[in-house]
């Protein structure tokens, strides 16, 4: 039955789209699947495993002994998380981070909204590469700020020079997520860098989403934008410990900026959330302290399936492989019909749950249309090799 409408309701809120995810579980809602086609559900790229006993051990630990864990803590996070990011980061990437410059979040969406929030408001622009992460489009659209696409093309890598021609007086930001999400392309060093002389020479943030770093396949540092002295200029990083830890039900995220952009920050996230999980912080710390070489391990199992996942759209007729990386495949699909419409096909005929292009693009894109992202994190090599076989027997 019709449910009435809301009133009042504010007109951005109306105009944004439902949660992407959630509109895609309602297409397998009530539905059953044999035992012997179980659902494929590469549709979210969060982690369905439990952290590592070690740490639900350290959790369970702060959780009866520790009362402070249960208190409100600062607003920007415990300190020794954030020196252990400004540490490690520091090490990681060649640069100088300080204490002072990082915060901690509840998860990193939480991180995005709270640095665009000090950024950016109704009337202003921001710039989004197009595929793009539908929860940057949302918080935008429900801020009232305008949100300018930025075509990365068939490399899903966006060019500096384009976005250039994209800037008005109104422009705030550019937005980057490198490994991408949806597109799971790794941005080059040079890329970022030429972003980051762009915003400088125009007075813009750049913010860089690094959620998916810790499954870079490059060896080394993935850029050079905390080498350069002033990094803090133009430059915000997010993160999110949800990946690395399995920590998605913790809501640990962290941003890396300027100390005078984290004093504007504080007081979103003091409206908000007062401060970020204390068990979740200390379970982030703790795993930063000790889980470096399980981390690995975890690293080297997405990289052999990532290459499983390669090898099997090379192998596909007709299907393009457009990027692959972190958690995600984006694929150009061959077949005569919209993908929000295959993708719906596909639970139907072949017990696959997976999100089509026109929830990454701008609406009516004809892109969009012949999209699809495939989130492999949580199906094993059989699974992937399952996947292949129903995919190349489905007929339209």
């Amino acid at each position: 039955m019709p449910q009435p409408p809301i009133t009042p309701l504010n007109p951005a809120f109306a105009a944004t789209e439902p949660p992407p995810v959630m509109e895609a579980r309602r297409w397998i809602a009530g539905k059953s699947f044999s035992a012997d086609r179980p659902l494929i559900n590469v549709s979210q790229a969060a982690p369905v495993d439990s952290p590592p006993l070690a740490l639900r051990q350290a959790i369970a630990e702060a959780a009866l002994n520790d009362p402070a864990a249960h208190l409100y803590g600062p607003v920007l996070g415990l300190p020794a998380l954030r020196a252990e990011i400004a540490t490690q980061w520091s090490a990681a990437y060649g640069g100088t981070i300080r204490a002072e410059q990082v915060a901690i979040t509840q998860g990193c969406n939480q991180a995005f909204t709270a640095v665009m929030a000090t950024l950016a408001g109704p009337g202003d622009e921001v710039i989004l590469p197009t595929p793009w992460y539908f929860n940057h489009k949302m918080w935008l659209d429900m801020a009232s700020v305008s949100t300018v696409p930025l075509d990365s093309g068939e490399t899903l890598i966006p060019d500096a020079r384009a976005a250039e021609a994209l800037i008005t007086p109104r422009t705030r930001a550019i937005v980057l997520v490198s490994p991408n999400n949806p597109g799971g392309v790794e941005y080059p060093a040079e890329t970022l860098a030429a972003f980051r002389d762009l915003a400088r020479a125009h007075g813009l943030a750049l913010i860089v989403d690094e959620t998916y770093r810790d499954f870079d396949s490059r060896s080394g540092r993935p850029h050079e934008l905390f080498v350069d002295e002033g990094w803090d200029r133009s430059f915000v990083q997010l993160y999110s410990f949800s990946k690395a830890y399995r920590l998605t039900g913790h809501r640990v995220g962290a941003i890396v900026a300027s100390e005078a952009r984290l004093a504007e920050v504080e007081k979103f996230l003091d409206t908000v959330a007062i401060c970020p999980s204390q068990l979740g912080q200390i379970a982030a710390l703790w795993g930063m302290r000790n889980l470096a070489q399980w981390v690995a391990g975890e690293r080297d199992e997405i990289l052999a399936r990532r290459r499983a996942m390669t090898d099997g759209f090379h192998a596909l007729p007709g299907w393009k492989l457009l990027g692959c990386g972190a958690y995600f495949a984006y694929v150009e699909h061959p077949f005569d019909m919209a993908s929000d419409a295959l993708c719906k096909r596909l639970v139907e005929d072949c017990a696959i749950l997976m999100l089509p292009g026109t929830m990454f693009q701008p609406e009516g894109s004809a892109v969009g249309r012949r999209q699809i992202r495939i989130a492999f994190a949580n199906v094993d090599a059989a699974g992937i090799a399952e996947m292949f076989r129903r995919l190349a027997a489905f007929r339209p």
